[in-house]
C-alpha cells in the first residue's frame, strides 16, 4: 500500500482492512475497471479511495500541483457527496490532495472559483456536475478515474441520462469503478456500455445479509403504530437513532410528535434547503440531536456516528430499500438493531420483504410501558455514578437528606427525577386489537323540516349539509337524519335548535335562491325507508326492427305510371336478369325543377359542334334498335322533343330504368362503359326520363 495512505489509515485507527477494501486493492486489479457489489457499511468509500490511488499518484505517493481534475466521484445525494468528500480529504491529506465538491443547493459561483484554482478530486451529484461540464467550468480532459458510488440508487432516481453524458464526455482511457450495494440488470447494462472488460467484485461478510444487524418485526395494533415507535425509542435509548418514513408529510408529522414528547429530534427530507439538511446532520454528529426522521432518498448512504437503532415507521417499497435503510446501522463492525413496525394489515407484506431480502427477523411485539419502565430501572442501577467516590460537600448534603427523609423516600424521589428527564412510555393495545366503532350519543328530542328540493333536483346530503350549517347557524351535532325524497328533502334537527334555525331564515324560509324550508308538525310520512330506489325505472325501448331483405316476387314495388314511348322501348330492350339486379324505387320521382342559372348566357361564342339542335319539326322519326345489335344505338329522341336527348336529373337519384339499362350495356349508370371495342357503351341513357320535363334550351346568339 502507498505509504501516505497507510499512515492516514493508522491515524484513523484502522488496524485491518474490510473485505471489500482488500478485494479492490488486490495487485492484479490495479488499473482495471471494477464493478463492485458489497453490503452497506462495509467501507466502500475508503475502498474506492484506495483503489484509484495508484492511478492518480506518482511513485513517491504524492500528487502534483492541482490543475484539471484527475478523478471524478459521483454520488446520488448531497449529503452522501459531502460525506465522501470528507472521507477522501483525510485519506489523501498526506498526499497533498485538494478535494472539492459540486453539489446542488450550494453556490455555483463558489464551486466555479474552486475549480478554476485547481482540484485533484471532484465529488458531486449528477445534475450539478453536468451543469459545470456544459458551462465549461469542469474540464474533463485530464480525468484518469471515474467512480459511481451507489450507482443503483442513481439509476432509480432517474440520473441515467446524466451519468451517460458524463461518462461520454470523459476520456476513453479512463478507469471506471461502479460501487453499489445491489447490482440490478440496469447496472450490468451500464457497465457493458461504458466499462472496458470490467472485473466483477462481490464480497459477503457473513452467511446472511447484515450479520451485525439484528432485525425485529414488531407487531402492533393499527391505532398504536406511532405510540409503538415512542416506546421503541425509549426502550433502547440509543445514542443515535433514525426513523424512516415514506413521504415528506409523514416525516413532518412524526417530527412534530417526537418534539412534543421531549425527544431531541431533527428531520431530513427533500423539502429542506441544503443549509437546513447540513445543520440537521451536524446536530446528529455532535450529539445535540439523538433522533433523525428521514425519507429514503434523503438518508441514502449517510454515515452517522454511533447510530445503533433504525426504525421503519413505514415499510419500504422493496427489499433493496430495506437493506439500504438498515445499512445505516451496524457499520464497520458495530452492532445495530433494525426494527420494523408491523400493523395487522402489513404482516404478509413484511414477510415478503424479508423473504426477498433473505433476512431472518425476530417476530415479537413492541415494548410495553412496563417494559420501558423496567429497562429504565436497569439502566439506573447500572449507571457508573454509583461507583464514584463521594466528595465532602456531597457527603454533608447526603447526611442532611438521610436525617430528613427515610431511605425509601430518597430512592423513590431519585427514580422520579430520573424518569422526569425522559418521555413517558405509551400504553399499547394487543396487536390483534381492532379499532372499536365510535359510539354515537343519542340524538334526543327532535323536530323535522322540509326543504323544497329533492331527488329530481339532484339534491344530495353532501351539499345540503353545508347549506344548512351556513344558513341556519347550526353545528353538525344539531343535524340528525337527512332523507331525500323525489321532490323534497326531510331534515331532522334537535328540538332546541329548530326555532333558532327558522328564525334565522326569516318569514319566507329561504335557504338560498330557489330553495326554501318549512317546519313540520311531526315526523314526515316518507312511505317507506325514504331511500331512493336501487334501480330507477327506465323507459321501455322499442324492439329492434328486423332486417329488410328484398324479394323480387314478394316485395314487388307498386306500379308506377306508364313511361313515355321512348322510355318504354328502352325498358323492353333490357333483359329480365338485368332488370332484377337493379330494383326500381318504390316512390315515384318528382319532376325536376327548372332553374334559371346565372350562366345561362355564356360570354363566349359556341363552337360549331355545340350549335343549337334542330327544332322538333325537322327532327327525324324515332327509331329503337334491337338490343342485340352492337352497331346501332337505342338512344332515339322522344317524340315531340328536340334532336338532343334530355338530360334531366331527378331530385331523388337515378330511376330503376336507367340502372337496368346501364347494367345491360356493361357499364355503370352515369359513366361510359369500359368494355372491349364494339361492346355496348355505358353512360346515361338518352331520351326523357319518366315523370320529368325538359328544361328550356339555350337560345343561340
Amino acid at each position: 500500500m502507498i505509504p501516505t495512505l497507510s499512515e492516514a489509515l493508522a491515524e484513523r485507527g484502522y488496524e485491518q482492512l474490510t473485505a471489500v477494501q482488500e478485494a479492490v486493492t488486490a495487485p492484479e486489479l490495479e488499473g482495471a475497471d471494477l464493478l463492485v457489489s458489497a453490503q452497506t457499511g462495509s467501507g466502500k468509500t475508503v475502498g474506492f479511495g484506495l483503489a484509484i490511488a495508484p492511478t492518480l499518484m506518482d511513485d513517491s505517493g504524492k500528487l502534483g500541483p492541482a490543475a484539471t481534475p484527475l478523478a471524478l466521484v459521483v454520488a446520488p445525494t448531497r449529503e452522501l457527496a459531502l460525506q465522501v468528500m470528507r472521507e477522501l480529504s483525510w485519506l489523501y491529506a498526506k498526499a497533498g490532495a485538494r478535494v472539492t465538491s459540486c453539489v446542488g443547493g450550494m453556490d455555483m459561483r463558489t464551486e466555479r472559483r474552486q475549480l478554476e484554482r485547481g482540484a485533484h478530486i471532484v465529488v458531486g451529484t449528477p445534475g450539478r456536475l453536468r451543469d459545470h461540464i456544459q458551462r465549461g467550468s469542469l474540464d474533463m480532459t485530464g480525468l484518469r478515474a471515474v467512480v459511481l458510488d451507489e450507482a443503483d440508487e442513481m439509476l432509480d432516481l432517474g440520473f441515467r441520462e446524466d451519468l451517460e453524458f458524463m461518462l461520454g464526455e470523459a476520456p476513453g482511457d479512463k478507469r471506471t469503478l461502479m460501487f453499489s450495494a445491489t447490482v440490478p440488470p440496469a447496472i450490468v447494462t451500464l457497465a457493458k456500455t461504458y466499462q472496458r472488460d470490467a472485473v466483477r467484485v462481490a464480497t459477503v461478510s457473513g452467511a446472511r445479509q447484515h450479520a451485525d444487524i439484528t432485525y425485529q418485526a414488531l407487531r402492533v395494533a393499527q391505532v398504536d403504530a406511532e405510540n409503538a415507535i415512542i416506546n421503541v425509542l425509549r426502550y433502547h435509548e440509543a445514542q443515535s437513532a433514525i426513523v424512516f418514513a415514506n413521504t415528506r408529510a409523514a416525516v413532518s408529522r412524526l417530527m412534530a410528535r417526537f418534539a412534543n414528547r421531549g425527544f431531541a429530534v431533527v428531520s431530513l427530507s427533500g423539502e429542506l434547503s441544503q443549509a437546513e439538511r447540513t445543520h440537521a446532520l451536524q446536530a446528529m454528529r455532535d450529539g445535540r440531536a439523538r433522533v433523525c426522521v428521514a425519507t429514503d432518498v434523503a438518508a441514502r448512504g449517510i454515515d452517522l456516528p454511533n447510530l445503533d437503532l433504525v426504525v421503519h415507521a413505514e415499510l419500504p417499497t422493496n427489499a433493496e430499500s430495506l437493506l439500504h435503510r438498515s445499512g445505516r446501522t451496524g457499520r464497520a463492525g458495530r452492532k445495530g438493531i433494525s426494527a420494523m413496525i408491523v400493523p395487522p394489515k402489513a404482516v404478509s407484506r413484511t414477510q415478503r420483504l424479508l423473504k426477498f431480502a433473505k433476512i431472518d427477523a425476530e417476530w415479537t411485539t413492541a415494548p410495553s410501558a412496563e417494559d420501558v419502565q423496567r429497562r429504565d430501572e436497569e439502566r439506573l442501577l447500572a449507571d457508573p455514578v454509583w461507583q464514584e467516590e463521594v466528595s465532602g460537600p456531597e457527603a454533608d448534603f447526603a447526611r442532611r437528606l438521610a436525617a430528613l427523609y427515610a431511605p425509601e423516600q430518597l430512592a423513590a424521589a431519585y427514580l422520579r427525577l430520573y424518569r422526569s428527564r425522559h418521555s413517558a412510555p405509551e400504553d399499547l393495545s394487543p396487536p390483534d386489537t381492532k379499532p372499536s366503532p365510535k359510539d354515537r350519543k343519542p340524538f334526543g328530542p327532535s323536530a323535522w323540516i322540509s326543504i323544497s328540493v329533492g331527488r329530481d333536483q339532484r339534491a344530495e346530503p353532501r351539499w345540503l349539509l353545508p347549506m344548512l350549517l351556513r344558513a341556519g347557524n347550526l353545528s353538525k351535532d344539531d343535524i340528525g337524519a337527512i332523507r331525500v325524497q323525489a321532490t323534497e328533502t326531510f331534515v331532522e334537527l334537535t328540538a332546541p335548535s329548530a326555532p333558532g334555525f327558522m328564525a334565522a331564515l326569516g318569514q319566507d324560509g329561504q335557504l338560498e335562491e330557489g330553495i326554501k324550508a318549512r317546519a313540520l308538525d311531526g315526523p314526515p310520512d316518507m312511505g317507506g325507508s325514504g331511500k331512493p330506489p336501487a334501480h330507477r325505472p327506465q323507459p321501455e325501448r322499442p324492439a329492434p326492427r328486423p332486417a329488410k331483405t328484398w324479394d323480387p316476387v314478394d316485395d314487388a314495388p307498386p306500379p308506377s305510371p306508364p313511361p313515355p314511348p321512348a322510355a318504354a322501348a328502352a325498358e323492353k330492350a333490357v333483359p329480365e336478369p338485368a332488370r332484377l339486379s337493379a330494383p326500381a324505387k318504390t316512390q315515384q320521382d318528382p319532376p325536376a325543377k327548372v332553374r334559371k342559372e346565372k350562366w345561362a348566357k355564356p360570354k363566349y361564342a359556341k363552337p360549331k359542334h355545340m350549335a343549337a339542335a334542330p327544332r322538333a319539326a325537322d327532327a327525324p322519326a324515332p327509331r329503337v334498335n334491337p338490343p342485340n345489335d352492337p352497331g346501332k344505338r337505342a338512344d332515339a329522341p322522344a317524340p315531340g322533343g328536340t334532336g338532343k336527348p334530355a338530360k334531366t336529373k331527378p331530385r331523388h337519384g337515378k330511376t330503376s330504368s336507367n340502372k337496368a339499362a346501364a347494367a345491360s350495356r356493361g357499364g355503370r349508370a352515369g359513366r361510359p362503359g369500359k368494355g372491349k371495342p364494339g361492346a355496348p357503351t355505358g353512360g346515361k341513357p338518352k331520351g326523357p326520363r319518366p315523370g320529368g320535363t325538359e328544361p328550356p334550351k339555350r337560345k343561340p346568339r
